[in-house]
């Protein structure tokens, strides 16, 4: 970095909601740190948003086909002239001091090659229980600034220019994994740091059906992206217990075999799921109550539950889409055997 103070590209994949992106720009606008430039990629979205970018001072790039924010936040960095980009999504409003305060760790620590931020416990916009609900688990589940963690997330990330440009690009063919992928690329040369030091106020998804849908679809897809070398990271207590609370579903028919003493594994396997993550209840109920401890704690059964349904189904996919591939190369081996 040069000895003057960097300049930095906010960079932001943007598909339609103009109205949650005002809030991401209004937030970028008032940052602390004065040298930002922000480019807002819009992915072929239909609303308005190109428009209230340009109107914010954003510099707006448009991709050639809708194909995500993975694909967008690259051509993003292909257009940033700042030497630190920081990637942010448009469904997040950034604290005032956030951009500041990366610039300073990554001055400071040379080391680092990769700076997550964090998502606070509130939402942005929307007020639902749904979304309220989603704001404390996000906070303590997805960027969990409270305990060592190898996890990364792309949604807020300053990455110095030099390294973007000697790691690569965000590898476009991932989906879920994405972030995780980058994290081992970056950790053979670098750090990765998490800071809570860089926050911000996602809106979150109103309804816990819109919940339930997209963490059975992440997790899916998590297990059929994964590759050899990934780390879960923190999630390997309560991926126990979603597994825990899918054994406890087959495990209701055990009284007709064993007698009455079956009826007690359901809820033991349900008890054990809860103590694996009774940090994070503890923390629903410390903060906003028991009423909406009561609350967070069904819709949080529901959710691990989801997560771990859908990610049993993504091993399934893994292994059928395994054994069919060895069986088309093996057809592959006679055909030309025959020849």
């Amino acid at each position: 970095m040069s000895r003057e103070r960097p300049l930095v590209s906010v960079i932001i994949p943007s598909y339609n909601r103009s109205e949650v992106l005002r809030l991401c720009l209004d937030a970028v606008n008032n940052q602390s740190y004065p040298h930002i430039e922000v480019i807002v990629v819009d992915d072929c979205g239909t609303e308005d948003a190109a428009r209230v970018a340009a109107s914010r001072g954003a510099r707006v790039v448009r991709t050639e086909v809708n194909g995500g924010p993975t694909p967008a936040r690259n051509l993003g960095a292909e257009h940033a002239t700042g030497e630190i980009l920081f990637f942010l999504d448009a469904d997040i409003a950034l604290d005032p001091d956030a951009v500041e305060n990366a610039v300073r760790i990554l001055e400071t620590h040379p080391e680092v090659g990769a700076l997550g931020g964090i998502l606070r416990p509130e939402s942005l916009a929307s007020q639902s229980l749904a979304s309220q609900y989603r704001a404390l688990q996000m906070h303590r589940w997805w960027m969990p600034a409270h305990r060592p963690t190898l996890e990364l997330h792309a949604a807020v990330l300053a990455v110095p220019a030099k390294v973007f440009a000697e790691v690569g690009p965000f590898d476009p063919r991932l989906r879920e994994t994405v972030s995780s992928d980058y994290r081992i690329r970056v950790t053979r040369s670098y750090e990765v740091k998490l800071s809570d030091a860089i926050r911000g106020r996602k809106d979150h998804d109103a309804t816990v059906g819109t919940i339930l849908r997209k963490v059975f679809r992440r997790a899916r897809i998590s297990a059929l992206d994964w590759r050899k070398g990934e780390t879960p990271g923190d999630s390997v207590p309560r991926a126990v217990g979603g597994v825990l609370l899918l054994a406890a579903v087959p495990a209701l028919g055990l009284p007709r075999l064993v007698g009455r003493a079956g009826a007690l594994v359901p809820p033991a396997l349900v008890a054990t799921a809860v103590a694996l993550d009774a940090g994070t209840y503890r923390f629903a109920f410390a903060r906003r109550g028991a009423a909406f401890g009561l609350y967070f704690s069904g819709v949080h059964l529901a959710v691990t539950f989801t997560g771990a349904l859908g990610g049993a189904v993504g091993v399934l996919q893994r292994v059928a889409l395994a054994r069919l591939d060895k069986r088309l190369a093996l057809a592959a081996l006679d055909e030309r055997a025959r020849d």
